[in-house]
């Protein structure tokens, strides 16, 4: 039997005495797309960090293809190779054009070779409309066609998973489609993701699954349909509602 592509057992991490998860359990499949929906400091963006392994959990157990990558011993930068990750701060070297950018983790860490690195960037730019850009530096660049240059970079390394935090909320709203878009397209092509996002109606349509995390729990979680139309918690129908009144669901 296949494992799944990524779960988290009763993971617990904290900032000094600040728990800012608590007891998480999680399991995503393979091609699953996983929305991550809550208030701001609800943890979102943390459990994507110790998935990255980025922070170091206080307790539980993250496994990726079933094996424990949160046990001693283990080389994180080897796991991170197999993920790619995505911040509402597009982090491109401001220096280095979008194809060095691009192409830098693939051969500097992956030992891909100049050629192949280069025609893999040029294809993904492609399609993501991006060819005109190859040369340009960030600062030449609109916020979103940042954002994509960074999911762009992301994909140039061929993760099996990729984490995505709140990867629009930098962005102007007339600029938020083109990046979603993307990532629309990575589901069609079977990526398994994670997402944390305040888009509640792009979670509603793209998720196979929703998380809503409350305190650093995870309160409630479902199919699109049932969190968004029939949530059982309190506080989640709370969280909606405030969503519904502010025209954003």
């Amino acid at each position: 039997m296949t494992p799944p592509k990524l779960e988290l057992r009763g993971v617990w991490k904290a900032f000094g005495d600040k728990e800012v998860l608590r007891d998480v359990d999680l399991t995503v499949d393979q091609h699953e797309v996983v929305c991550l929906i809550g208030s701001s400091g609800s943890g979102k963006s943390t459990m994507l960090k110790c998935v990255n392994l980025l922070f170091p959990i206080d307790d539980g157990e993250i496994l990726f293809d079933g094996a424990d990558i949160t046990a001693p011993g283990v080389n994180p930068n080897q796991v991170r190779e197999k993920m790619g990750i995505v911040f509402q701060a597009f982090n491109l070297f401001p220096h280095m054009t979008v194809l060095d950018n691009i192409t830098l983790s693939p051969r500097k860490v992956h030992g891909v070779g100049k050629a192949e690195a280069v025609e893999r960037a040029r294809g993904l730019l492609e399609r993501f409309g991006l060819t005109d850009k190859i040369d340009e530096y960030p600062d030449r660049l609109s916020g979103g066609q940042q954002q994509r240059v960074a999911v762009v970079r992301a994909l140039a390394t061929q993760p099996q998973l990729m984490l995505f935090d709140e990867v629009t909320s930098a962005l102007d709203p007339e600029l938020v489609a083109e990046v979603l878009n993307v990532i629309r397209g990575l589901k069609s092509d079977g990526m398994t993701m994670v997402i944390a996002t305040h888009e509640m109606g792009f979670a509603r349509d793209v998720a196979d699954q929703v998380c809503f995390l409350d305190q650093g729990r995870i309160l409630e979680h479902g199919s699109p349909q049932e969190i968004f139309s029939s949530p059982t918690e309190p506080r989640t129908q709370q969280f909606l509602q405030r969503i519904i009144d502010a025209g954003r669901l």
